[in-house]
């Protein structure tokens, strides 16, 4: 892959990474509820989940997902289904009183949050339209396919875990400033909201015409 071409790609990486997404919001939430220490093994599977996404459309069955009504309709509604559970946890999610500094914060487990990443990004059909739409335009035909795509795989997989290490942070940060059980209590409420708002606008994506 041309220097020039692969700079343009990374370009396009930082801007698909920082909109808001499912994925965004997922991360906040782990660093919320468990802190960034923990709460980063979120982003490891939604990472595990972009891989299989890339490796889908590399192998050309992307196609077939982006064409069969079938196929897009049950990975969409898994994937709605999914975020409203996702939000219905959070919303019963129990707050701790964190006037104590030596109160614990709630501890996830690795491979649950891991499996919760990824469930949240391979659950998305729209995004492996979106990268069947969008990766081939960076590869050049007449030269190896599978390096160009283990590169540009590579180059996103590292920027989003640098953009959902930031999200995680953040709200991990935010976490200390909430020391009731009322405004955790409302935290978790807000990001409930978000996984429905999340889910309602995936529930509204439909498969382009062919």
């Amino acid at each position: 892959m041309a220097l020039q071409t692969w700079l343009a790609f990374l370009v396009a990486c930082w801007v698909i990474s920082l909109s808001p997404g499912a994925g965004a919001i997922a991360s906040m939430s782990s660093g919320l509820q468990y802190g960034f220490r923990r709460g980063y093994w979120n982003a490891l599977g939604l990472q595990i989940g972009l891989a299989l996404q890339i490796a889908i459309v590399a192998a050309g069955v992307g196609a077939i997902l982006a064409t069969s009504a079938l196929a897009f309709s049950l990975i969409k509604w898994f994937g709605v289904v999914y975020l409203v559970y996702l939000a219905v946890k959070q919303w019963k999610a129990l707050p701790s009183d964190m006037a104590d500094n030596a109160a614990e914060r709630p501890i996830g487990r690795p491979l649950t949050l891991v499996l919760r990443g990824f469930l949240v990004n391979f659950s998305n059909p729209k995004a492996i339209v979106f990268m069947l739409a969008v990766l081939p335009q960076f590869i050049d035909p007449h030269a190896p396919l599978v390096e160009q795509y283990l590169v540009m795989g590579v180059t996103m997989i590292t920027v989003d875990l640098i953009v959902m290490a930031g999200y995680t942070g953040l709200a991990a940060r935010v976490l200390r400033l909430l020391r009731t059980p009322r405004q955790q209590r409302v935290m978790n409420r807000s990001f409930a909201a978000l996984f429905v708002g999340a889910a309602a606008l995936l529930a509204t994506v439909r498969r382009a015409p062919v």
